[in-house]
């Protein structure tokens, strides 16, 4: 399964805030230089992430973004369907608010589509794995490491 690099510079943008300190506000022009990133495309996904509620904005001279909650409150899952929308493994995957799966195959007989355990289970995979997984660990995990640390431990311990 390949997220797209709305994902992939969306999680980057969140990381980047969860970062910076409480002291205000960060223009999207700071976090695309320091993520090197292109700023017209970070509009894009900031918005899609204001718009679910993980980031606040603010106008004006020293306007900017912050995350609207505490990183440690914030998991990947959320961030991802922000950006991308339902995790689904498949096209003919989709899942109802119930949290019900459907294949669009299986209305196309009386049997069940046989291949829709496997992709059942890769997707409640994909989504335990975001959903366990915090921005505060990102952020953690993203700090230069110290020398003579470990690189191991560190990987180690945040799978």
């Amino acid at each position: 399964m390949l997220f797209s690099t709305k994902a992939e510079y969306g999680v980057r943008l969140m990381v980047e805030l969860g970062r910076q300190p409480n002291t205000g506000p960060v223009s999207l022009n700071a976090i695309a230089e320091a993520e090197r990133l292109p700023l017209s495309y970070l509009e894009h996904l900031v918005a899609k992430l204001r718009q679910a509620g993980l980031v606040t904005s603010t106008r004006g001279a020293h306007g900017g973004y912050s995350l609207a909650y505490p990183a440690e409150e914030i998991t990947m899952v959320e961030v991802v369907e922000a950006l991308e929308g339902q995790i689904a493994p498949m096209e003919c995957f989709h899942e109802t608010p119930e949290g019900k799966v459907l294949c669009s195959h299986e209305a196309d007989s009386d049997r069940a589509c046989a291949t829709k355990l496997l992709w059942t289970r890769v997707q409640g995979g994909v989504t335990k794995a975001l959903a366990g997984t915090t921005l505060a660990e990102l952020v953690e995990f993203s700090r230069p490491v110290e020398k003579g640390a470990n690189i191991k431990t560190a990987v180690g311990s945040a799978a």
